[in-house]
């Protein structure tokens, strides 16, 4: 006696038995009588079942939605998977063959048979499967192709069914219920291909549901009947995706769907730092930096749009010292200069910038956009700003008002937006039309600051004589 997957000793093998009734029961299929043939194979299953013979029962199960399959008739197979599978004691792997076996015909049923027959199948391996851990892979297969079914039905719409919109979400609820990132059976790449697909549908549900809002003109992210539930959903799902599993060469396609849709992501919330890391991870790609005048090119102009159009801060400001240092860049030459203004402490003027970028920039896919481009202009005062506030210690609210080339309510609302973000360090006296970029410091800090002063001076000091001493007895060794 043997002992099968399921712990149990076998009590008795049937390969015998079951050898020499296959045959008989095929024949009986293909004279017209299937009933009797699966009377029989039910017959010996059970002594098989009860014997723990696994191999025997898998056998019998397989030959038994086998002679169902080649019959056509459907209705019996769907009950024999169903019935199969909770018989008393039945064993998983027999389960497991079956379940994979019928799955194998899902492609030609649909082809052969139409779609309706292809459904009850899909329904019936959905039912057998639920619940169940060793075919928890499979179940995520089946309800991929449903979720695609349905998915195709809102790109093809047939009338008597579901609306559009319902299909799609159908799709992408069916996907979004399955937790295959805990599936152990399941293989790295297909897991991550799976993630992948929920987080596409979540993304189709949301532009969806976005653009209805919008054209109801109750745009709101925060209400529910908007697309932002679906946007919280792909960022949660996008954080089930290992990001150095990513890296490696075999899985680039995949790496490169996963950022197109990160992008996607960013922008709508308008997240331009992030969108910028994106695209910098799609342009380390060894395939994506090889194509310096295609999608490398794209790929780097468009880095340096969007760390350009990020609110300034440590790490915005670093990235950015860090894109132009790199000699990629200065093959853009566009690009280029527009990074260099941003990490040169000079002020860039608007219209200026109007004049030498705009005609450039506002034909490109990122700057075609209005919003973009005057996030553009805001960073670009902000820049402003912060070179004056190094420069002046106090300037008066007119001459501000004319070096950032705005209306003085904007320039002050501009300054104070600053402030309150701690990127710069300022006090308005409106009476006096003054602008104060330096603190009133303490007698404390000044003292601090002058013994600091008189130190370094000492040292220089002291550095100086021992360096004259030196020369002079270097010349006395000399005349000596």
């Amino acid at each position: 006696m043997s002992e099968t997957a399921t712990g149990k000793l076998q009590q008795k093998d049937f390969t015998p038995e079951v050898d020499e009734l296959l045959p008989q029961a095929t024949s009986l299929a293909q004279a017209g009588q299937l009933q009797e043939a699966l009377e029989k194979l039910f017959a010996l299953e059970k002594q098989a079942r009860n014997g723990s013979d696994l191999k025997s029962t898998t056998r019998l199960v397989q030959a038994i939605v086998e002679l169902e399959y080649d019959a056509r008739d459907y209705v019996q197979l769907n009950s024999s998977i169903n019935v199969l599978s909770k018989k008393h004691g039945q064993l998983k792997g027999a389960i497991q063959a079956m379940v994979e076996l019928a799955i194998s015909w899902l492609d030609d049923i649909k082809e052969r048979d139409g779609t309706e027959k292809w459904l009850e199948l899909i329904e019936t391996l959905r039912s057998v499967t639920e619940g169940k851990l060793f075919l928890e892979t499979p179940r995520a297969r089946v309800t991929l192709s449903l979720a695609h079914h349905h998915e195709a039905l809102y790109r093809n719409p047939t009338p008597k069914l579901l609306p559009p919109r319902d299909s799609l979400i159908t799709a992408s609820d069916l996907l979004s219920d399955l937790q295959v990132e805990t599936y152990s059976s399941m293989e790295r790449v297909e897991k991550t291909k799976f993630i992948l697909e929920q987080m596409r549908l979540l993304l189709e549900v949301a532009k969806l549901k976005d653009t209805e809002s919008s054209n109801t003109g109750k745009e709101d992210k925060n209400m529910l009947n908007s697309g932002e539930p679906e946007w919280v959903k792909l960022r949660v799902q996008s954080r089930k995706v290992n990001e150095q599993f990513l890296k490696e060469s075999e899985n680039e396609s995949v790496k490169l769907q996963f950022y197109d849709m990160m992008v996607q992501y960013g922008l709508r919330h308008h997240a331009y730092l992030d969108v910028a890391k994106y695209y910098h991870k799609v342009w380390e790609t060894p395939s994506i930096k090889e194509d310096v005048s295609g999608k490398g090119k794209t790929a780097l102009e468009h880095i340096v749009y969007y760390v350009a159009l990020a609110p300034h801060d440590n790490e915005q400001s670093d990235m950015m010292h860090r894109l132009f240092a790199d000699s990629a860049l200065e093959k853009l030459e566009v690009q280029y200069n527009l990074i260099k203004s941003f990490t040169t402490d000079e002020l860039m003027r608007w219209p200026g910038i109007v004049d030498v970028f705009g005609p450039f920039l506002r034909k490109t896919e990122v700057f075609s956009n209005d919003k973009h481009w005057e996030d553009l202009h805001t960073r670009v005062i902000e820049h402003n700003v912060r070179v004056i506030a190094k420069y002046y210690t106090r300037i008066t609210l007119v001459r501000l008002t004319a070096l950032l080339d705005l209306t003085p309510q904007q320039a002050e609302e501009t300054l104070c937006r600053l402030v309150v973000a701690g990127t710069v360090w300022a006090r308005v006296d409106r009476p006096a039309g003054i602008v104060n970029f330096r603190n009133k410091r303490s007698a404390e800090d000044v003292m601090n600051d002058w013994s600091s002063d008189m130190q370094k001076l000492l040292g220089l000091v002291e550095k100086t004589w021992m360096g004259v001493n030196a020369a002079q007895a270097a010349q006395a060794r000399v005349n000596a």
